[in-house]
């Protein structure tokens, strides 16, 4: 299930501040929040429709 677009409205990256997209979500793989910023890109996990914005959870792009 997608998060509501008002919430995404007022997330933003823990770690630089920049706004979040969410994933392309895969059927088998866990949804996550997107760092938009060029510079740090970090991907946050959403765990049981709860986005966890804590900076040792995320992973970096490969």
């Amino acid at each position: 299930m997608p998060l509501e677009p008002s919430l995404l409205e007022i997330l933003a990256c823990p770690a630089c501040h920049a706004p979040l997209r969410e994933s392309a979500a895969e059927a088998a793989a866990e949804a996550e929040l997107i760092c938009t910023s060029g510079d740090c890109g970090l991907a946050y996990p959403v765990r049981d429709e709860i986005p966890v914005l804590l900076i040792d959870e995320a992973r970096r792009p490969a």
